[in-house]
């Protein structure tokens, strides 16, 4: 184990604390269900007193980089982190950062551009039947008329992901999936008064017919007409919105 107990600046001591041990852990010189040091050799090695430890080690558990154990065998050990934890902490992120402004939604739109068509791809030499039977039951889903707003844009982002799913690229799923999670039921419900459902259906069972035939470039050519029209809905919604915002203003 190696950990570099550098000379601390005049910030937080404990949260350069953290960071210094987040960098050992980072780096693989603390590995995953490794123990830390005790507090008392924390302590001694960096030169201040215990409780600034115990609040430095609280930072890294908030940071989801720590586990305690109580007992004989105890101490605190760094986390083996899970995907789905990992989706997690993107997720929330990403939903903190649209809600402060950091992303707009054409953000979201040329990124999501580039990811759904190399997906597409992917998934039309990669999908199982078990993808193309999935998406076709959210295509029933989403044809019914009984089908209420919210569990339509559900079934929307349920729908994308399963393409997502039939690339069988791991590190897509861990990316993308917590993005639309957090992002397309935002701008799903933001357009839901533009939206034209029997048009997505549509759409979403030509995609489903093309890779079921392997046919890449037909399923990229239909996702890139749902997309801009996606956008364009984005757009009528904001205008909408801002027009709506004025008339409030003006009474």
């Amino acid at each position: 184990m190696v950990i570099k107990y550098d000379s601390l600046e005049t910030k937080s001591l404990a949260r350069q604390i953290a960071d210094n041990l987040q960098t050992a852990i980072f780096n693989g010189d603390v590995r995953a269900d490794e123990r830390l040091p005790s507090e008392h050799e924390l302590a001694e090695k960096f030169e201040v007193s215990r409780p600034t430890i115990r609040e430095a080690l609280k930072i890294l558990a908030a940071r989801n980089l720590t586990r305690s154990r109580r007992g004989p065998s105890g101490g605190t050990f760094v986390k083996k982190p899970t995907q789905e934890e990992v989706r997690e902490v993107i997720s929330n992120t990403t939903t903190l950062l649209i809600n402060s402004g950091e992303l707009d939604f054409q953000s979201f739109h040329e990124a999501r551009y580039e990811f759904e068509t190399f997906c597409c791809r992917l998934a039309a030499e990669r999908r199982k039947p078990e993808h193309l039977e999935k998406m076709k039951a959210e295509c029933e889903i989403q044809k019914e008329s009984t089908t209420s707003h919210e569990d339509f844009c559900h079934s929307d982002v349920r729908f994308h992901r399963i393409i997502v799913d039939a690339t069988g690229n791991a590190l897509l799923r861990l990316i993308i999936d917590p993005v639309f999670d957090a992002l397309q039921p935002i701008f799903n419900m933001a357009i839901y008064r533009y939206r034209e459902r029997d048009m997505i259906v549509s759409q979403h069972k030509q995609i489903c017919t093309a890779l079921e035939k392997h046919d890449a470039d037909k399923a990229v050519k239909v996702m890139i007409e749902q997309l801009d029209d996606l956008h364009e809905q984005m757009h009528r919604a904001h205008e909408w919105r801002k027009s709506r915002d004025k008339n409030l203003f003006n009474k």
